[in-house]
């Protein structure tokens, strides 16, 4: 792999092909606010971690695994700066896009309103395809709690859409 020989023009070209579905998955995980920031700090890291990328899967494959843990450790990290500046005071939705005037489904925005645990999960098993068991490992967490949050997401989801 040329990027991982430090050829910068070939890293570009990778990220120009993967930029939208790891923005895609910024946004829908952590929120339409952090997603730019998360999408380059998810490169960076990719950029300088290529030598530990074996090739035993697609890049692509590889990348989303990168970004999905570099998320999951953001929110964490945010969720302990929380508590201990805002003790006891929870922030769980962050501020949806505006509701089409035309009545269409604001599937994302639903997604955003969510809160963040069953947002989390309702991505990773629906949107992504990840079992519950790999999502309880990613995410430090029993497979029951995965489920059971991914249960309270889809009632969301729901009754957010009118389903």
């Amino acid at each position: 792999m040329l990027a991982a020989a430090g050829d910068a023009r070939a890293f570009e070209r990778l990220y120009r092909l993967h930029v939208a579905r790891i923005h895609s998955l910024s946004r829908r995980m952590a929120g339409a606010e952090d997603a730019n920031e998360l999408t380059q700090e998810i490169f960076v890291r990719a950029w300088n971690k290529l030598n530990t990328f074996r090739g035993e899967s697609a890049f692509g494959t590889w990348l989303y695994r990168l970004g999905i843990n570099l998320i999951l450790s953001y929110r964490q990290s945010r969720a302990t700066l929380r508590q201990r500046f805002e003790p006891g005071q929870e922030i769980e939705a962050l501020p949806a896009r505006a509701v089409a005037t035309d009545h269409r489904m604001d599937f994302d925005g639903a997604i955003a309103k969510l809160p963040r645990g069953a947002r989390q999960v309702f991505v990773l098993h629906d949107v992504e395809g990840y079992r519950h068991e790999e999502i309880a490992r990613m995410m430090r967490i029993t497979s029951g709690t995965s489920k059971a949050q991914l249960h309270r997401a889809r009632l969301l989801l729901r009754e957010s859409l009118g389903a």
